[in-house]
């Protein structure tokens, strides 16, 4: 059954997750599980292809890809995807860990090595019955990183990411010198910017209040008509984080 996950933004702001069930989570798997193979079949067919020429190489080949596909397809795209697979992604589903913040390298890894004890014969139900009833729907991979499954929230205003590292925001000439700014500050703009895209509009306003406007009359961040303040955030984080080597 699906339920809802509560926490506490380092904003002091509260942010709610729909949990993923297990129907959500079954299809997304499935999904994910036909790509594998697909994926397998295609280093099967390379490795046939090499063993003609060198049959040591091409079983080797086989044998290590065959083996690690199934880990890396889900680590790879999990860590570096915001939590997303292509399964997941399809049904509107995102693994995040426990306090709400995207889940990181460590935990992708962790999560996914444990994922074959979910299907080991004397585990596979332990690992169905682990999302009946713990608390959060966690798997056995999930309790072991601290991890959980959300269903994607959509959100109606549509902003990306802060490009913290992409050059220049065409912006900087507008938020001034930030003279005074503190890494404090700057590091609380940053997670603003991160945490900005994935939160209810409600939430998003309320930040914009309570965590940017503040700063920006303090640091003479001037309004710009027509601009969102989010862009001139990510401006003042892409500014001092450069100049002051942070990014």
């Amino acid at each position: 059954m699906d339920h809802d996950l509560a926490v506490l933004s380092p904003e002091k702001t509260i942010v709610t997750y729909r949990i993923a069930g297990l129907g959500s989570r079954i299809g997304a798997h499935l999904l994910d599980v036909m790509l594998v193979i697909l994926i397998m079949v295609g280093i099967s067919m390379a490795g046939g292809f090499l063993t003609m020429a060198s049959p040591e190489i091409g079983q080797m080949i086989m044998m290590i890809g065959i083996t690690a596909t199934p880990f890396l397809y889900f680590i790879l795209q999990e860590g570096f995807w915001n939590g997303r697979t292509i399964g997941k992604l399809a049904v509107g589903l995102r693994v995040r860990m426990e306090d709400g913040t995207p889940i990181t390298m460590t935990a992708a890894i962790g999560r996914n090595l444990i994922r074959v004890a979910d299907f080991l014969p004397g585990t596979y139900f332990v690992g169905l019955l682990a999302i009946f009833t713990t608390p959060r729907s966690q798997r056995l991979g999930d309790m072991v990183a601290n991890t959980v499954v959300i269903h994607e929230r959509r959100p109606i205003a549509y902003f990306v990411p802060a490009p913290h590292v992409a050059g220049f925001h065409p912006l900087e000439g507008r938020v001034g010198d930030l003279k005074g700014m503190t890494d404090d500050e700057y590091a609380s703009l940053r997670k603003f910017c991160d945490r900005f895209p994935t939160l209810h509009p409600t939430v998003q306003e309320r930040l914009v209040r309570d965590v940017f406007l503040p700063i920006a009359s303090k640091r003479g961040i001037p309004f710009v008509p027509n601009v969102h303040p989010i862009y001139l955030a990510e401006a003042a984080v892409m500014k001092y984080g450069r100049e002051h080597g942070m990014l």
